[in-house]
């Protein structure tokens, strides 16, 4: 069985039938041919930021983005590290 994938247009459009237009979520998870669990997820999910809510595949958030940036960030730090710490302990032990 293949997992569905809806657009963010359907997902938008989906939310705003149950927060605008008043219907309930498992009347329009019905109307939808979607599972209601589903749909409460779309509506959790673009309740809590509506301007970038459903980024799309292969798309991050903005804070997603600044994580994804400072985890390659630390781990260029850290072998820069183990660099230098490498080479004070080869220079430290031809001082002795």
């Amino acid at each position: 069985m293949q997992r569905r994938k809806f657009s963010r247009e359907f997902k938008l459009e989906a939310v705003k039938l149950v927060l605008e237009r008043g219907v309930s979520a498992a009347q329009a998870a019905r109307d939808l041919d979607v599972h209601a669990n589903v749909l409460r997820k779309l509506i959790r999910e673009a309740e809590g930021d509506p301007g970038s809510a459903f980024p799309g595949h292969g798309n991050l958030r903005p804070e997603q983005q600044e994580i994804e940036r400072l985890r390659r960030e630390l781990a260029r730090m850290k072998a820069e590290r183990d660099i230098l710490k490498k080479a004070a302990a080869y220079f430290a032990k031809d001082s002795i």
